[in-house]
């Protein structure tokens, strides 16, 4: 069977289970508050642990000996991902959307570039492919916001998902924060359709952005990547409501 095949049974499956609202849908939330910020923030070197984000998101309490950055990482982007959720009833995400995003996420670290595309040559470590010049952000923003506009229709969902995070990072708009913003996108484009975000475990980072690079090239691997993350996503989703998983 193949894998968006297996994929569009668990949905199936998931599917019964809607509507999610009212306490269902804020256990959803929840769920994947956590994990979201702790992995994305991780797979770019934060170093606070699951733990102590969850400390640091739910209650409050700052974590000592931890850089001020990492904390800041971690409140912005618990601010970014609630406001991902607004979007859900929305089938549109513009550039307003993506601005915003940013700014919740970096507002605490660098007011000055929070929600502005970058005015700087950036270059991204590692890789042998350059990112849009600063002169011509303004314009690949408007191509892409116009191709999720026109296009996103003609594709898979999750692998509309996956394209849409690999052509944002390939810009790499802001001055820092790309990654992070790209996740997001992603799962705004995941929820809008009804499938449940994807996290990236830290421990499959190489893997990650190995088939980011390759993705220059041929993005087919690093579709298939994000469509098994989903299809993880899935399966623990439904073992956390005692659903049997379907049989393939």
């Amino acid at each position: 069977m193949e894998q968006i095949e297996k994929l569009d049974l668990y949905q199936d499956t998931i599917k019964e289970l809607r509507p999610f609202e009212g306490e269902m849908l804020k256990e959803l939330k929840e769920f994947y508050r956590i994990g979201l910020t702790w992995t994305s923030n991780a797979l770019e070197g934060n170093s606070l642990t699951e733990s102590e984000t969850k400390i640091l998101i739910e209650d409050g309490l700052t974590i000592g000996g931890k850089p001020l950055r990492d904390v800041f990482e971690a409140v912005g982007h618990a601010e970014a991902y609630e406001y991902m959720f607004t979007l859900l009833e929305k089938m549109e995400i513009t550039e307003e959307n993506i601005l915003c995003l940013h700014k919740l996420f970096y507002q605490n670290i660098d007011r000055n570039f929070a929600g502005k595309y970058r005015d700087i040559p950036v270059f991204i470590s590692g890789s042998n492919y350059p990112v849009t010049k600063v002169d011509n952000i303004q314009s690949e923003m408007d191509n892409l916001c116009q191709w999720i506009k026109a296009d996103r229709s003609k594709y898979h969902p999750v692998e509309f998902a996956a394209i849409l995070h690999k052509k944002f990072v390939f810009i790499y708009p802001f001055k820092d924060g790309n990654g992070r913003v790209a996740r997001l996108l992603m799962n705004i484009a995941l929820i809008q359709d009804g499938f449940l975000p994807v996290i990236i475990p830290p421990i499959l980072r190489n893997e990650y952005i190995s088939l980011l690079e390759k993705a220059h090239k041929d993005d087919a691997p690093f579709i298939d990547f994000i469509v098994e993350m989903e299809i993880e996503s899935q399966k623990d989703f439904l073992k956390l409501l005692q659903i049997p998983l379907p049989k393939l």
